[in-house]
Order: C-alpha cells, then sequence, then structure tokens
C-alpha cells in the first residue's frame, strides 16, 4: 500500500469526547494509523477496556479502506496493546501502561559524572563552511584518488564472500595484524608480534580505550601545546586533570614535564600536531627516560607519519623504547581516506588484556569484511603503490601551496619548516586573534576556508596562525587558493 500524508483527522468517539489521529505521513497508511491509535492509548485518551470504533465506521470517517483498519488493528493485537474479541469488537488491553503525557523536556540534568563532563567539553575546532566554500584549506581533507577507490571495491567485494559472518575476535583478525606487524617494522622501525597488535575503529577509538584503562579521576594526562582537541577531550572526559605542556622547535619539552609524574603522555613525535615540528633524538630519549622513572605511559599517536618529503623516513619513538613504556596508536584514515573507521593499537604486554576487555565492551570487535579486505589489500601489494602514489601527489600539492604562499603570501605569512604530513602552519607575526578571526570571515565571504590555529592551544596561544591543509584541493586549486588568501591578507591588513 502506497505511502500518503493526510492531515490530522478526528473521529467523534462520544458525545462530548474527540479522539484526535494524526496520520503522520511516514510509511503505509495502516501503519501511520495503528501509530495514531497507539499514542492515544499510551497518552491515557483511550483508556484499558475502551472498545474500538468498528472497523467499516472507522475507515469511513476517515476516507480509509477497511482493509488498512483492519491490519491496524491486526498489528495493535500483535503488540498486546489491543485484543480481539469475536463478535464483541476490539478493546484496549488491560496490560497496556497508560501513562499521562507531560509536555516534552528539553532537556535533563546530566545523569552521571561522564555525561557531566561531556556537556563541559570545549566544542572542536575542525569544522566544515555552511554553504560550503570554493576552496577550503581544512585539514583531514581526504585525497580523492580514483585507482585507490576501485582498488578497495575490488578488495571489499573479495572479502564479502571469503569472510566469516561470525563475529571475529575481539583483538582484529590475525592475518591483519600479521600484516600490521610487517608493514610497522619495515616501514617505521616497530617490531612487535600479532599478539600485540589490537584492531580498532580509528585513532579516536584507541584514544578513548586508553583514556578508560588508563585514567582514574583526577590522574594527570599530559598533552603538547598545541594538541589535537579529540584526545584531550577523550581524557577529560574520563576524569584526567590535563598538563599542557609547551612545544618548541624540537618538539614537547620534557623539562617543562610535572615533576610529580604523570599517568600518560600523549605525543605526535613524528609530526607534532598541529605545529608540524618532528621531536628531537636528544628529546625523544629524555621522554622515555621520563616514563620508565615515573612508571607512566606514552601514548604515540602516529597519525600521518608516513608520508615525509625533504627527509627519510622517522623511526617510530616504540622503536626506541626498551621499557615497554610506548602504545603505539596507528590508522588507517589518513593514509587511505577517513571514512575507512580502521586504525591499531601496539600495546605492552601488561596492557593488552586490559584494552581487549575494553574493546569487548564497546563493539565486540571491529568490522570483519573490511578487516578481511584491508588484510590483502596490504599483503597482495596494493597498500604500499597507493602510498608511493599519494606520496607522490601530496608532495605535488605541497610544492603548489608553498609555491603560492611564497608569491602571494610572504608579506604577511611565516610558514615553518614542515616536512611531513598532510598540512602547513602559516604564521601570522604580530597579528592578534581578533585580526585573525576578522581575517578567517572575510576569507568565508570570498569562498575560501581558512581555520586558525589558536583553538588547538590549552593555554592561550602566543602567536595567530593559520592550519592550512592541502590535500583536499589540486595542485591548481591550490594555486587559486593562495593567490586569494593574498589578497584577503592585504585587504584584512588595510582595514
Amino acid at each position: 500500500m502506497k505511502s500518503q500524508f493526510f492531515e490530522p483527522s478526528w473521529y467523534h468517539i462520544t458525545g462530548t469526547d474527540r479522539m484526535h489521529l494524526d496520520l503522520d505521513g511516514r510509511g503505509t497508511l495502516y501503519e501511520q494509523l495503528a501509530r495514531a491509535l497507539k499514542l492515544s492509548i499510551l497518552q491515557g485518551r483511550l483508556q484499558a477496556g475502551f472498545r474500538l470504533p468498528a472497523t467499516r465506521e472507522l475507515a469511513a470517517e476517515l476516507g480509509l479502506s477497511r482493509n488498512t483498519v483492519l491490519t491496524a488493528y491486526e498489528m495493535l493485537c500483535a503488540e498486546r496493546m489491543a485484543v480481539s474479541k469475536g463478535g464483541s469488537g476490539t478493546y484496549v488491553s488491560d496490560a497496556a501502561i497508560v501513562t499521562a503525557v507531560r509536555p516534552p523536556v528539553e532537556s535533563v540534568p546530566p545523569q552521571s559524572r561522564y555525561a557531566a563532563r561531556l556537556r563541559r567539553l570545549p566544542p572542536s575546532p575542525l569544522h566544515r563552511f555552511e554553504p560550503p566554500v570554493r576552496y577550503d584549506l581544512q585539514y583531514g581533507e581526504p585525497l580523492l584518488d580514483l585507482p585507490l577507490v576501485t582498488a578497495w571495491r575490488r578488495e571489499l567485494s573479495r572479502a564479502a564472500l571469503r569472510s566469516e559472518l561470525r563475529y571475529p575476535p575481539v583483538n582484529g583478525l590475525r592475518e591483519l595484524r600479521e600484516a600490521i606487524c610487517e608493514y610497522l617494522a619495515r616501514r617505521r622501525g616497530v617490531v612487535c608480534r600479532p599478539a600485540d597488535v589490537v584492531i580498532v575503529n580509528g585513532a579516536q577509538q584507541a584514544i578513548a580505550l586508553l583514556a578508560r584503562v588508563l585514567l582514574d579521576d583526577g590522574d594527570t594526562a599530559v598533552l603538547e601545546d598545541p594538541h589535537y582537541p579529540f584526545a584531550a577531550n577523550a581524557y577529560r572526559a574520563h576524569g584526567a586533570q590535563l598538563a599542557a605542556v609547551r612545544t618548541d622547535a624540537e618538539g614537547l619539552d620534557w623539562q617543562a614535564l610535572p615533576r610529580g609524574g604523570a599517568r600518560l603522555v600523549h605525543v605526535t613525535p613524528a609530526h607534532q600536531f598541529p605545529s608540524g615540528v618532528e621531536m628531537s633524538l636528544a628529546r625523544r630519549m629524555a621522554l622515555l627516560r621520563y616514563a620508565a622513572e615515573r612508571r607512566c605511559w606514552i601514548v604515540e599517536d602516529d597519525y600521518d607519519g608516513e608520508f615525509r618529503y625533504e627527509r627519510g623516513a622517522v623511526p617510530a619513538l616504540r622503536s626506541l623504547d626498551v621499557h615497554n613504556r610506548v602504545i603505539y596508536v596507528g590508522s588507517f584514515s589518513k593514509v587511505v581516506f577517513p571514512a575507512l573507521r580502521l586504525g591499531y593499537l601496539v600495546c605492552p604486554r601488561s596492557l593488552r588484556d586490559d584494552v581487549v576487555s575494553a574493546k569487548r565492551l564497546d563493539d565486540l570487535g571491529s568490522g570483519a569484511i573490511e578487516q578481511a579486505a584491508m588484510a590483502a589489500f596490504m599483503r597482495g601489494g596494493g597498500f604500499d603503490r597507493h602510498l608511493r602514489r599519494a606520496a607522490l601527489e601530496l608532495r605535488r600539492r605541497r610544492g603548489a601551496l608553498l609555491g603560492g604562499l611564497r608569491r602571494h603570501c610572504a608579506a604577511h605569512l611565516e610558514v615553518t619548516g614542515s616536512h611531513a604530513g598532510m598540512h602547513l602552519v602559516g604564521w601570522l607575526p604580530g597579528w592578534p586573534s581578533a585580526q585573525t578571526a576578522a581575517l578567517v570571515e572575510l576569507a568565508r565571504q570570498r569562498g575560501l576556508g581558512l581555520h586558525p590555529i589558536d583553538p588547538y592551544y590549552e593555554k592561550p596561544a602566543t602567536r595567530s596562525g593559520l592550519l592550512l591543509g592541502f590535500a583536499g584541493l589540486s595542485a591548481k586549486q591550490l594555486h587559486a587558493a593562495t593567490r586569494l588568501l593574498g589578497m584577503c591578507l592585504i585587504d584584512a591588513v588595510e582595514r
């Protein structure tokens, strides 16, 4: 039966009362009628034991077929909201729970400490413009790669045919964990066993699981400043006290770490987010000593360290760890595409069972078909081919962005050396935050999306800057975007 929308209909029940039946237009007519009658019962307008109108009578009143009303009554009986008494009619069930309906409540107080913390979390600086702008220099936009889409569709189709349809192992399919171990040893210098790897739904789930496993209320969690805001929110939501430690040209300043120790230190050593600097070897060794001496954990977030342009690959911090204090977090979201919610943790053996137990409570395991497809993609060489192709294209786009910034923005924008990843930081020397905000708004009006770095700081930023992502725009678009940015900078200075 076709779905149809009816204006709210009224049906005469007694000499003084009328029943309001609102057919909402969603689904078939018998579904709409059944919902309207059920709502009247739950609202107490139809009491237990009340005889519903005869099907012919109600059908005629509402302009429906009798079969539509019969089917609606059968649905009510199937839900135990009504009972049919042969030869007598259909009655509201005595078992129907009738409650007086109160006006809808706009909000309720937080129902737990966790919910209360969630409400206090600062908004994320990551956003999309509405309506979308023509050139958006948003970090995190995917690199559109048609060969990758074709290859991934093929692997998914194959995996769907051969995958087990039961629940997968909570820690992930062994074939994917084996492929990750081989990849990490070859590309990131991390030697681990498949048992050390836990497959998760992206890096964000990894961070949330670690917060649950490692943190109690009041524990100290150290973050770089500036830092990844979703990590800060995950730790804050689990009751941690955040300690923001400044970064400089060598990465995290270990001398500013809490003297009394911390439960965990979250770092992005290969490509600090968002400043883009690489943590020096001296700072890495000092951080490892700090963790060993104070028995704290290091969460190494290697979100996009795979893409490097002017230097060779930098080994992961975990490859230097001899005390098993580093938990390595990797993700396929940046190197493949964000829609693929697949990542992994490399856990010290002492934490592995706790992380797996927390993962079991979350979702019983990540999608088996996607895992099988990724394992085959890696084993068959498709993943490495994609990385090589993506690195070449990102190098070209990065060159287009740098060239455009030198040509059009050099008088106002200072770009610090960033040799990896999918974004740059353009600093605005001497610009107050209000002037930067005015620049962002001016650019938006002209079709250019700019994103200030200020919201990524826990403490007030000492200088203004822009986070300039280049993965989502072609080289030609980046040339046009930087030309437009140059004009916006000139106009913002002259205002």
